[in-house]
């Protein structure tokens, strides 16, 4: 029975570790993917805005860190262990909580960001620094899944 209990715990722990960094990469694809294609269109109108597009571009990328923040915590957490089923469950926990909270907060930041570059198309100079504080909202809640997937590695003993 220790056996089959290691290996399922193995298998749980595997799994979560590759939905923290795999979910929030996802996101991190799909918000450039909105947020690209808005910044080429502004450079098309106003080239001098090439520095402006790429922060606002770049911005849904930092969800993709935090999960693999969360990775190499848990990784390192487990790193040489006899993974419990319990432990298991609670990498696996974290994450799809992590993973799934950085991808969506990721998709939904990445459309504030491509609104402000939209804008920006249209003349308005001023809107970077507000749609960063816009876009700071959907980032909150990917560091809530963050700081409580660093709660939770503390469980792993």
């Amino acid at each position: 029975m220790f056996g089959l209990e290691s290996s399922i715990g193995d298998v749980m722990a595997y799994i979560g570790l590759g939905l923290m960094i795999g979910l929030a990469g996802v996101g991190g694809s799909i918000g450039t993917g909105f947020t690209g294609p808005a910044a080429v269109g502004l450079l098309k109108k106003r080239p001098e805005s090439f520095g402006n597009a790429l922060v606002l571009a770049c911005v849904p990328t930092s969800q993709v860190l935090y999960g693999f923040v969360a990775f190499i915590i848990f990784q390192g957490a487990l790193a040489g262990k006899e993974i419990t089923i319990l432990q298991g469950a609670i990498t696996l926990g974290a994450g799809i909580g992590t993973g799934l909270v950085c991808m969506i907060s990721c998709i939904h930041q990445a459309r504030v960001c491509a609104n402000g570059i939209s804008v920006m198309a249209g003349g308005e100079d001023d809107v970077l620094g507000k749609t960063l504080i816009l876009a700071a909202i959907p980032e909150f809640f990917a560091i809530l899944s963050l700081v409580s997937a660093i709660l939770l590695s503390q469980l792993l003993g």
